[in-house]
């Protein structure tokens, strides 16, 4: 892996063009093995979640190419119904394809998942979800870690989710878009990357009602037919360089940014001092004085504070003028950046219990060669990195490429001093 070396000190100021969605293109990628035809993505991240995702999908026989920004997939040819291994482990959103295959082909088999270590993150939303639909489940191999999942014909039924997990929502739509029936999924998750895969799964010809809200209906539909899909920007990206933003007193016009999706994240801005517009795709963004503290700030789900911002609130927090306490409602496991934080010299005490975290506010932190352990936390040691005085070496920073197109090209652009570097540096 690379790492990036932060100068701190910058205000940053200008313009910058979010990126496409990442949490939105994953699903995507997923869902275009039920269209047996093909599927032209615009506004695909290059990224390397996409790039694995990509790899899965000629893995199982389809065809890829890219024309810039647009992934163009070629699902006619896909008849490989098992997922290597290898291809699972590295990445968690490689479950999708647990839905995917078995919706098509009416058998897959898959491993458990990688990706980011923030947690435990059990499937067992998705196999209940999924076995609703007349489903026979196997696990196979010496630690029963690889799921067979077959049916002889998907039958629509009602689900009942036990939790509003992303995942087990898009899996459950996935595994129901070529059924026999109606299925009912009560209990979803509202997240815009689920309204997002309905989306697509609509225009190729799918029979979805109530995306967006807590209960979705598919109609089951023999076929899907090509499609030309564009995906919306990434509210995370967008959610990060605001954080930045706030963190660095700075003054930045955000274009192609999903405004609508960030009303969580925007009001905790709004609530450490910034001044915040938002017009149709553009968003204004500015802080004049060090960022307020906040009492509590809890993750939910959406629409709730996303947990994929919690951990750039905490860089912001770590210079704040006050003390500020997040308690993390979703992954138990989202505090890995905490010790590198406190290289740089931030204050954070955790509780017991482990979900608490309480930060007093420094002046300022300072540079040191600290480790991403996440994809989100490895963001916001970027963040700390442009608050601190000196320079900050963060390595492991494929974790950061994993969500983020080309993080140092894109603060460069409004004023940071950011660069990768060899993991040597």
């Amino acid at each position: 892996m690379s790492s990036i070396e932060v100068i701190g000190g910058e205000q940053l100021k200008g313009e910058l063009k979010i990126q496409g969605s990442k949490n939105a293109a994953l699903p995507v990628i997923a869902a275009t093995i039920l269209n047996k035809g093909i599927s032209r993505l615009k506004n695909c991240p290059k990224i390397l979640d996409v790039i694995h995702m990509v790899n899965i999908l000629e893995e199982l026989g389809c065809r890829t190419s890219w024309d810039q920004n647009t992934l163009i997939v070629d699902s006619s040819s896909a008849f490989v119904t098992h997922v290597s291994e290898d291809s699972v482990r590295k990445m968690r959103s490689s479950i999708l394809y647990l839905g995917a295959i078995l919706g098509r082909f009416h058998e897959v088999t898959i491993a458990y998942p990688g990706g980011c270590l923030i947690g435990k993150r059990p499937i067992d939303f998705h196999l209940n979800a999924i076995k609703k639909l007349n489903v026979t489940q196997e696990f196979l191999g010496p630690d029963k870690s690889i799921i067979h999942c077959y049916t002889n014909r998907i039958i629509g039924n009602d689900v009942f989710l036990e939790f509003p997990s992303v995942g087990a929502t898009q899996n459950a739509i996935l595994t129901a878009v070529l059924s026999e029936g109606v299925t009912r999924i009560f209990n979803t998750a509202r997240e815009p990357e689920v309204t997002e895969v309905c989306n697509y799964l609509i225009d190729a010809g799918a029979r979805i009602c109530g995306k967006g809200s807590s209960f979705i209906e598919v109609e089951g539909v023999k076929e899907l037919h090509d499609v030309e899909f564009t995906l919306s920007p990434d509210r995370i990206v967008a959610g990060t360089y605001m954080a930045a933003v706030a963190a660095t007193k700075g003054d930045v016009v955000l274009l192609n940014a999903p405004g609508r999706q960030l009303d969580s994240t925007i009001k905790v801005l709004k609530r450490i001092g910034c001044n915040i517009e938002v017009t149709q795709e553009v968003i204004k963004i500015n802080n004049k004085q060090r960022p307020l503290p906040i009492d509590i700030l809890k993750t939910q789900p959406y629409p709730g504070f996303p947990t994929d911002m919690q951990s750039q609130l905490m860089s912001i927090f770590c210079v704040a003028n006050g003390m500020s306490t997040i308690v993390e409602e979703i992954f138990e496991s989202r505090y890995q950046n905490v010790p590198e934080l406190e290289k740089m010299g931030a204050n954070i005490s955790l509780e017991e219990e482990g979900n608490k975290a309480i930060i007093n506010g420094m002046e300022a932190l300072h540079g040191a060669v600290i480790n991403a352990h996440d994809l989100r936390g490895g963001a916001a040691l970027v963040i700390a990195g442009l608050t601190a005085e000196g320079t900050t070496i963060i390595h492991d920073a494929g974790y950061i490429e994993r969500g983020y197109e080309n993080i140092c090209r894109d603060l460069t652009c409004i004023g940071a001093r950011i660069r990768y570097c060899s993991d040597n540096a």
